[in-house]
C-alpha cells in the first residue's frame, strides 16, 4: 500500500510538473508572438506613414497613394526584422531570406485588415495627415491589425514557422520589444497633437 501510494503522488507531481511546462511554454510561445506582431506593426506603421507623406507631397490620390504605403509598409516591415538579424552577425542576404519567409504572411494580414478598417471609417481615407481623424483611423486600424495577426504569428510560431525561424536564427541576439511599443504610441501621439494644433490653428 506504501509503495503505491508513493508511485500515486510520484505520478501526480510529474503530471503537475508536465503541466507547469506547458503552461509556461504556452506562455513563451504568446510572449514571442507579441513581439513577433509588434515588430509587423512597427514596420507597417512606419511605412505606411511614410506612403502618405509622399503621395501627399506629390499631389497623388487615393489610389497610387494607397499602393505606395502598402508597399513601404511590407519594406518597412521586412527592414525592421532583418536589422537585429543582420546586428547578430547574419549576411543581409541571408537574413532578407529569413524575414521573407517568417514575416509575409503576418504582414499581409496586417494590411488587409488595416486598408479595411480605414475604408469603413467615413472620411478617413479622404483624410490628410493634418486632419485628426487620419490618426484616430490609424490608431483604430492598427490595433485592429494587431489582435488580427497576433493569432497569425502565435499559429506559425507552433508550426515553428513565422518568427521562430528568425528567433532560431537570433538565438540569444532578441529585441525588447518596449521601445517598439513606445515608440508606436509616440509616432501616432505626436502626429494626433500636430494635426490638433494645425486644425485648431
Amino acid at each position: 500500500m506504501s509503495s503505491g501510494t508513493h508511485h500515486d503522488h510520484g505520478a501526480a507531481d510529474a503530471g503537475r510538473h508536465e503541466g507547469h511546462g506547458t503552461d509556461h511554454a504556452g506562455h513563451d510561445m504568446s510572449g514571442m508572438a507579441v513581439g513577433a506582431t509588434l515588430h509587423c506593426l512597427t514596420g507597417c506603421s512606419i511605412g505606411e506613414i511614410l506612403g502618405m507623406i509622399i503621395g501627399t507631397a506629390a499631389g497623388w490620390s487615393n489610389l497610387p497613394t494607397t499602393v505606395l504605403s502598402i508597399a513601404l509598409a511590407f519594406l518597412c516591415g521586412y527592414g525592421l526584422s532583418a536589422l537585429p538579424l543582420v546586428r547578430g552577425g547574419i549576411g543581409a542576404a541571408a537574413a532578407l531570406k529569413l524575414v521573407l519567409v517568417a514575416d509575409t504572411l503576418s504582414i499581409i494580414t496586417m494590411e488587409v485588415v488595416d486598408n479595411l478598417v480605414v475604408l469603413l471609417i467615413p472620411g478617413a481615407l479622404n483624410a490628410g495627415l493634418m486632419n485628426p481623424l487620419f490618426w484616430l483611423s490609424m490608431a483604430l486600424s492598427l490595433t485592429v491589425a494587431f489582435f488580427a495577426a497576433w493569432p497569425v504569428n502565435r499559429a506559425l510560431l507552433r508550426r515553428g514557422q513565422g518568427h521562430a525561424i528568425t528567433h532560431h536564427a537570433l538565438g540569444s541576439h532578441t529585441m525588447d520589444n518596449r521601445p517598439l511599443v513606445f515608440g508606436i504610441s509616440a509616432f501616432l501621439l505626436g502626429g494626433f497633437v500636430a494635426s490638433v494644433g494645425t486644425w485648431l490653428g
